[in-house]
């Protein structure tokens, strides 16, 4: 373990990508030790990507894609602004509202907060929100898409810890609207200070903008329910939602996004190659980890340290905090899960609650610097400087801090929705 870690840190200090320092770490040891065959190398790399349920991230990505290309997330935003335009702050309200309605079908955060820079913050500005709250608005919004089912954090999780997939998304709901609830807290309570402007309630408004937004709130209908319903599993659900945005492209752009439909494909490509070689590359870190027992060596002294449940949840929520400063999330979870996971089954704490409170934790660490991956998000699309960005952020962060503690200080928050679908399946 010592010799994987003088490895990668260097490699990281360098800037070297963290797939690349990960993999490469783990093979120099494999080379040198004699017991271990370098073809091993491959074959970790391969078997890992070669899950059936690890599809379900690249087609959950594409459909993202998709949608931002035909056009649907903007019509998710003025219906959004048709609904709650009128209360102080509503269209930073209706913003929020949209990331979530968004997060049904996208499960990537810097997506969505690089969708929402083009749609929403210009309209923003021009209305007269301060660029720090609308920059901030944004990027924290942004977030909601990795608790909103379905998430790419909550199926690498799953894939790591043989968690149940469905029921991190069950999980994932009630936590989620609570992020976004907090969010609009904070829009509304701003709001008369800053004599935020607000819209008129137009019925008209709101039937006209909801039936051009029906086609695109179909498709969380699609994956919800036939993932709930038991028709889907998350791969075939994945694969529908590309399916139905690609048959709502067809339908609506014919020629025109048949022409923007290989570029959108490479566009899509490009983040999914990036992914799946970190996943490859944790998949040979893994198959090293548990060939030479470091998982149970790990649980074997943290267990002896005597540590509580809670206080283990909140030494592993800052260890993910201050790594959330340097890497992606998908990088916190795959490099910590496959070590601390068994920690937490031994001090017998909730899978699936600890899954939520990690994705909460990265999620929150999108807006924190160095790499707060939404905040360069948002800057580099709306050209607005990173630091008035990170000021915008900071009371949205707060209020996601008061979400985190309240989902680890009452469980039932993440288990409740699982557990009672579970209880009604074997009724």
């Amino acid at each position: 373990m010592l010799i994987v870690g003088l490895v990668v840190l260097p490699l990281l200090v360098m800037g070297v990508p963290i797939g690349i320092a990960l993999s490469g770490s783990s093979a120099v040891y494999i080379l040198l030790d004699p017991l271990l065959e370098p073809s091993t190398i491959f074959r970790a790399f391969f078997s890992f990507l070669g899950r059936y349920s690890l599809m379900a991230i690249p087609l959950f990505i594409y459909a993202g894609f998709l949608m931002e290309e035909t056009g649907l997330i903007g019509k998710l935003f003025r219906f959004a602004d048709a609904l709650v335009g009128w209360m102080p702050g509503g269209f930073g309200v209706a913003t929020v509202l949209a990331c979530v309605m968004f997060a049904a079908v996208s499960g990537s955060s810097v997506a969505m907060a690089a969708a929402m820079s083009v749609i929403a913050l210009p309209e923003m500005t021009k209305r007269g929100y301060p660029s720090w709250l609308a920059a901030g608005c944004v990027a924290c919004s942004g977030g909601i898409a990795l608790l909103i089912p379905p998430s790419i954090i909550l199926v690498l999780y799953g894939i790591v810890t043989e968690t149940s997939i469905l029921s991190l998304f069950l999980a994932g709901i009630m936590p989620g609207l609570l992020l976004g609830v907090s969010n609009i807290v904070v829009l509304l309570g701003v709001g008369p200070f800053l004599k935020l402007p607000r819209g008129t309630f137009e019925l008209r408004r709101v039937i006209h903008e909801g039936k051009g937004a029906a086609p695109a709130l179909g498709i969380p209908v699609v994956i919800l329910g036939g993932l709930y319903g038991g028709l889907f599993t998350p791969t075939e659900a994945a694969a529908a939602a590309c399916g139905y945005a690609l048959l709502y492209g067809l339908i609506t752009g014919r020629g025109e996004f048949i022409r923007k439909l290989v570029p959108t494909t490479c566009r899509a490509l490009n983040l999914i190659a990036v992914v799946l070689f970190l996943v490859g590359s944790v998949g040979v870190f893994q198959f090293l980890a548990a060939n030479l027992y470091w998982p149970q060596t790990v649980t074997e002294i943290v267990v002896g340290w005597g540590l509580s449940p809670l206080h283990f949840i909140f030494a592993f929520i800052l260890v993910e905090m201050m790594l959330g400063m340097f890497v992606d999330g998908i990088a916190m979870v795959l490099l910590t899960v496959p070590v601390v996971f068994p920690v937490a089954w031994a001090l017998q704490i909730d899978p699936i609650h600890l899954g939520i409170m990690l994705t909460i934790a990265v999620e929150m660490s999108a807006v924190t610097p160095p790499v707060g991956l939404n905040l360069y998000a948002v800057s580099g699309t709306s050209r607005i400087p990173i630091t008035v960005v990170m000021k915008g952020a900071i009371p949205f962060f707060c209020t996601d801090a008061i979400v985190l503690l309240s989902v680890i200080y009452f469980p039932g928050l993440a288990t409740w929705l699982p557990n009672q679908l579970v209880t009604s399946v074997f009724k």
